[in-house]
C-alpha cells in the first residue's frame, strides 16, 4: 500500500506524476490519485492504490479502464459505495466494448464483477448500471433482466422503460411477477408497446398504469380494449383526458365517454375528425344541451321528513349519490341535503343537524367521508349546512383527499351520535 510516506524506487512512477527525485520520493494524496488514474500506472502499484486508506485514491483505480479484473475484484468489495459506483458504472460502460474474441477473457472477468455490482446492497450503485445501460442495445442481457427485477424504482424504471433487449414475453413476465406494482407504469409508458402488452395492462386493474398506458400514443391498444376502457373509465377521470386524446377512437368509445367526461372534454371529442358524422352530430347535441341547459323547475326545500322519504326512494333506484347531494347543494336545499347525507352515511337526520348547528366543519366532512362521497362536496356542504365563512371552510388535501385522519373522522361520527343519546 502506498502511505504518505512510502518510499518509491526512482522510475517506478510514470513521469509527470511525481517531480523527479535520484532515489527515493514522498507520495502525497494528490499524486497518488494521478497515479491511481493513469493509464500507464504499473499493475502491482494500482493493485496497492486499490487498499489505499484515501477513498480519493480508490476512486481513482475504480474509474480507470487500465485496472485489471482482479483489481475490480477488490474495489467490487470496497466499503465505501461511492468507489463501487464508480467502478459500476466504468464497468457498465466497458463490458459491451469487449465482445471481440480476443478479448473474451476480459469481458467474463468484468461480467463476473457487475453481476455481483447489480446484486449490490447500495441503491446508488445499481443505479449506476441501470443509467448507463438502460438503452444499450449491447448490454448485457442477463444484468438487464436483473436490474428490470430490482425492488428499487429508480433501478427498474429507466430498463424497464427504455431497454431495447426486453422484448414483450419479458414484459409480460415483470407484470405477472409484480402485479398491482409501479412496475407496470413503467411496462405502459414504453414507446411502441405492443398490443398483447398494453392488453396486460389493460386486465391489471393497476389505474396509475392504465393512465400511464393511454397517456402513451405510441402504444397499440386494441380498438375492443380501448372501448371496454372508455365504458369503465366513468369513476377515474384521470382517464378522461388521455382517452379522448387517443390518436384513434372508435365511434362507441366517443359515445360512451360523452356520458360523464367534463364539458371542455366533450367539447374536444365532438370535434375529432375521425369520427363518423353521425357521431360528431350526436356528440354536438350532447354538448348543446350542456352548454344551454333548460331552466330547472323551481321548488321549495321539502320538510324534513319528506326529504326522508325522497332520499329513501333515491336509495331504492340506486341514485342515493354524490351526484344527487350536489345537485341538492346547488338548488340551496338544506333538508334535502340532510336527509341524502344522512340515509347514505346510514344515520339519523338528528346526526347531520347536530353538526350543523354546531357548525362543526370537522363533524360535517367526517359524515361526508362516512357516506362514501369524497371531498368534491364537502365544501358546498358546510357552507350550505354550517353557513361558514369561506376562511373556516375545510379544504381537501393537494390530492383532493380528506384533511383528517381517519381515525379523528370516525371519533367525529361517534361523537355527534353519542350526544343524542
Amino acid at each position: 500500500m502506498l502511505h504518505p510516506d512510502t518510499a518509491i524506487p526512482a522510475g517506478t512512477i510514470p513521469a509527470g506524476n511525481i517531480p523527479a527525485r535520484p532515489t527515493r520520493a514522498r507520495v502525497t494524496e494528490a499524486q497518488r490519485v494521478r497515479l491511481g488514474a493513469a493509464l500507464d500506472t504499473a499493475p502491482d502499484v494500482l493493485r496497492s492504490l486499490a487498499n489505499d486508506p484515501e477513498v480519493t485514491v480508490r476512486a481513482a483505480v475504480a474509474m480507470n479502464p487500465a485496472a485489471a479484473g482482479d483489481i475490480d475484484v477488490v474495489l467490487a468489495r470496497d466499503r465505501d459505495e461511492r468507489v463501487r459506483t464508480l467502478l459500476a458504472r466504468k464497468l457498465a460502460n466497458l463490458v459491451p466494448g469487449l465482445a471481440d474474441a480476443d478479448r473474451e477473457a476480459l469481458r467474463d472477468r468484468a461480467l463476473v464483477t457487475l453481476n455481483n455490482l447489480v446484486r449490490d446492497e447500495a441503491v446508488r450503485v445499481r443505479e449506476a448500471i441501470a443509467d448507463v445501460l438502460k438503452d444499450m442495445p449491447q448490454a448485457p442481457r442477463s444484468i438487464v433482466l436483473q436490474l428490470a427485477r430490482d425492488e428499487a424504482t429508480t433501478v427498474y424504471d429507466p430498463v424497464v422503460r427504455l431497454s431495447p433487449l426486453l422484448g414483450s414475453e419479458d414484459l409480460l413476465a415483470l407484470l405477472a411477477g409484480a402485479p398491482g406494482t409501479d412496475v407496470a407504469v413503467s411496462v405502459a409508458a414504453r414507446p411502441c408497446l405492443a398490443e398483447e402488452v398494453a392488453d396486460a395492462v389493460a386486465a391489471s386493474s393497476n389505474v396509475r398504469a392504465i393512465t400511464a398506458l393511454l397517456s402513451n400514443h405510441t402504444a397499440a391498444i386494441r380498438e375492443s380494449t380501448l372501448d371496454m376502457l372508455a365504458m369503465a373509465s366513468a369513476p377515474h377521470e384521470e382517464w378522461h383526458k388521455p382517452l379522448v386524446g387517443r390518436p384513434r377512437l372508435s365511434a362507441r368509445a366517443a359515445r360512451a365517454l360523452s356520458d360523464y367526461v367534463a364539458t371542455e372534454l366533450l367539447d374536444v371529442l365532438a370535434g375529432r375528425a375521425d369520427l363518423p358524422v353521425a357521431t360528431a352530430r350526436e356528440l354536438r347535441r350532447r354538448l348543446e344541451a350542456r352548454l344551454n341547459p333548460p331552466p330547472a323547475p323551481v321548488r321549495g326545500d321539502p320538510d324534513i321528513e319528506q326529504a326522508m322519504i325522497e332520499a329513501g326512494q333515491l336509495q331504492v333506484a340506486n341514485r342515493l349519490n354524490e351526484a344527487a347531494l350536489l345537485a341538492a347543494i346547488q338548488r340551496g336545499e338544506p333538508r334535502m341535503a340532510t336527509a341524502i347525507l344522512a340515509m347514505a352515511a346510514d344515520l339519523p337526520a338528528s346526526v347531520v343537524d347536530r353538526a350543523a348547528t354546531l357548525r362543526s366543519a370537522k363533524g360535517l366532512v367526517s359524515l361526508v367521508w362516512k357516506a362514501g362521497f369524497t371531498m368534491q362536496v364537502a365544501g358546498p356542504l358546510q357552507t350550505l349546512l354550517a353557513r361558514l365563512n369561506p376562511s373556516a371552510v375545510l379544504r381537501p388535501t393537494p390530492g383532493g383527499g380528506f384533511p383528517l385522519a381517519v381515525d379523528e373522522m370516525r371519533w367525529q361520527v361517534e361523537f355527534l351520535r353519542d350526544m343524542g343519546r
